[in-house]
């Protein structure tokens, strides 16, 4: 049977699960010894860095960074720790915790951008990841590993045991027989509900590629209007987070009563039994805004790429723009960045182009006659500037309209550079 990694296609799975108390219990402490593990991890790392530069050759120090680096392994470390050998932890989720580790390691040496590895606090946030294995009378399916669906509604996994599951799987499971899981994460969100994703891999695709259009589009992203194409269509932008955020604020003052009040009683906000009441209110609200983007975004995105062979957009670093105060919100809440990181794995799912260009110049450059505005004596549009007249050729646009032709002619030539120096 192929390694998963040998697999020419891959596909993302997330379903709801419904754990009874004692699977609570299990899932909890899986997760608590999966985050120690991480933080021993760090922890012998830091110990062994400051250890390393020591001069002197003294055995007390040889001997202590040897006890550590053998301690930088699963099993080694469960036979230390006593507690990590109840019979309610799954083995291979320790292993994971190691290897999430060594990856975080991995990304830094690569991007050099979040920082090394650092302690993960205790949160009202839970997971762990276990790992699917199979034998070598196990077919490549879902029903036959470690993990496992027992039927349409039930799911088996390891320590956990049979549990009742729903979602959107049932598609997958009645198109395709051929599907190896991978690893496979348990979590529960701060509104206490618990889910199961899984990673599935298969050496044929898990969606039809789509039937070709012949159509070129630029797609221009502005807070007024969440998307403007080329061809003159926009997309209202729904503002979910503005329309429920009076709500929200007068959640958040209870909830902020009921910690306070907590307090004031010398009580544990986690004993509190009305502070976690009122803390799960504020947390549905907040995931409800979260479900509605996601939602939005997934409908405008696979609208494009099934209109359209190629999509083009401007690379937009919201990390950069969000600096600006009066527009963080409305930037926070359209959610661009998310936009573009589904287009990007839609299009390669579905065997469409998607490429995104640098936003430089496109609002202020005429479409007609490539005179920028800014130059030449002539002042730059303002946000406020919605529509106005090309000095130099005279031809009226609207703003946006204008921007994204721009964008879809920067991506055109984007491919002719591209394919140009394939060729060479």
């Amino acid at each position: 049977m192929k390694k998963i990694c040998d697999l020419a296609y891959y596909y993302g799975l997330k379903m709801r699960i419904y754990p009874s108390t004692q699977q609570k219990q299990i899932i909890k402490v899986n997760s608590d010894i999966s985050r120690t593990v991480y933080n021993k991890m760090v922890a012998i790392d830091k110990e062994l860095y400051r250890l390393k530069q020591v001069k002197l050759p003294l055995d007390t120090v040889v001997d202590r960074i040897s006890e550590l680096e053998s301690r930088k392994n699963a099993r080694n470390m469960a036979n230390h720790y006593q507690y990590m050998q109840d019979k309610r932890v799954d083995s291979d989720m320790m292993a994971n915790a190691i290897k999430n580790y060594k990856n975080a390691w991995k990304l830094f040496r690569q991007v050099h951008k979040v920082g090394t590895p650092n302690f993960h606090k205790k949160s009202y946030r839970e997971n762990y990841q276990t790992s699917t294995h199979y034998t070598k009378k196990h077919n490549m399916d879902m029903f036959s590993a470690s993990v496992r669906f027992l039927d349409n509604k039930h799911l088996n996994l390891p320590k956990l045991g049979r549990i009742r599951v729903s979602g959107s799987y049932r598609r997958i499971l009645d198109r395709k027989t051929d599907i190896r899981i991978g690893t496979v994460t348990i979590s529960k969100d701060v509104a206490d509900r618990y889910f199961v994703s899984m990673q599935l891999a298969s050496d044929t695709p898990f969606v039809q590629t789509k039937a070709k259009t012949n159509s070129k589009v630029g797609v221009d992203l502005n807070t007024e209007n969440f998307l403007t194409d080329s061809n003159g269509n926009q997309v209202a932008n729904p503002r979910y987070y503005r329309t429920i955020k009076g709500k929200l604020a007068k959640q958040q003052c209870k909830l902020s009563r009921r910690q306070r009040r907590a307090i004031a009683e010398g009580r544990s906000l986690r004993e509190a039994k009305n502070y976690q009441k009122q803390r799960r209110v504020v947390a549905r609200l907040h995931d409800k805004i979260r479900n509605q983007r996601n939602n939005f975004l997934n409908l405008v995105s696979t609208a494009l790429i099934n209109n359209h062979d190629l999509v083009v957009a401007e690379n937009l670093r919201s990390s950069n723009m969000l600096k600006n105060h009066a527009l963080a919100m409305s930037i926070s809440d359209v959610g661009w960045r998310t936009f573009l990181q589904k287009m990007e794995y839609k299009s390669a799912l579905y065997g469409r182009s998607f490429i995104t260009v640098s936003p430089k110049n496109t609002t202020q450059t005429c479409n007609n006659c490539k005179f920028t505005m800014g130059t030449k004596g002539t002042e730059k549009l303002t946000l406020k500037d919605r529509e106005w007249t090309c000095p130099n050729c005279g031809t009226f646009h609207i703003r946006d309209i204008n921007a994204s032709k721009n964008i879809l002619e920067k991506g055109l030539e984007k491919l002719a550079k591209e394919k140009e120096k394939s060729l060479a």
